[in-house]
């Protein structure tokens, strides 16, 4: 393999069973500071944020023996790059049947980056009700924030260099869990 074929090569930093470790950890980390997560509503941002709040759903239903709602939040209309990317799909904004108001928001998404898909998500939620409280819940947290956004909950701190990528692959998508570090960023 030559320099640039390994310059450009993934590599995995998270596998399938460590996926499922940190998910249980935060699950557990949310019942902790949500004093039994009797008010906690999961919504996870497409796609991977979906099928990653519907994992804590699951793992939170088994810690606490009562079923976690869990919806998706579409912030494809509230992103600040719309002008400079081609046209994309609108998501599915899916609100649990007793709504969010006065609940504990718990948004999920698979990498927290530059902090711009949260801040829209934010917005996004501002249009749809009024929590008594909005956390974040990442995967992996990479660095490079451009806005004054911090998880509440991180699977895994990944310092990046800004040329390298993190690309989350899950079973329901993807066929395969795991989290690559490197290779080309996608265009």
């Amino acid at each position: 393999m030559d320099t640039q074929q390994q310059t450009d090569a993934a590599r995995p930093v998270l596998e399938g069973p460590d996926i499922a470790r940190v998910l249980t950890r935060i699950a557990h980390e949310i019942v902790e500071r949500a004093k039994g997560a009797d008010d906690v509503v999961l919504l996870g941002i497409p796609t991977r944020g979906v099928y990653l709040a519907r994992r804590l759903a699951e793992k939170l239903a088994g810690i606490t023996g009562r079923t976690i709602p869990v919806g998706s939040l579409d912030i494809t209309m509230y992103r600040d790059d719309l002008r400079m990317k081609p046209a994309r799909a609108l998501g599915r904004t899916e609100i649990p049947g007793d709504g969010i108001d006065g609940r504990l928001v718990v948004l999920v998404d698979d990498v927290l980056f530059s902090g711009r898909t949260i801040r829209a998500a934010l917005d996004a939620l501002g249009d749809i009700g009024r929590p008594r409280a909005v956390q974040l819940a990442v995967l992996v947290d990479r660095g490079h924030r451009e806005l004054p956004i911090r998880a509440d909950y991180v699977g895994k701190n990944l310092p990046t260099s800004l040329r390298e990528t993190v690309r989350v692959q899950l079973a329901e998508e993807d066929g395969r869990d795991t989290v690559l570090l490197g290779g080309k960023p996608s265009s």
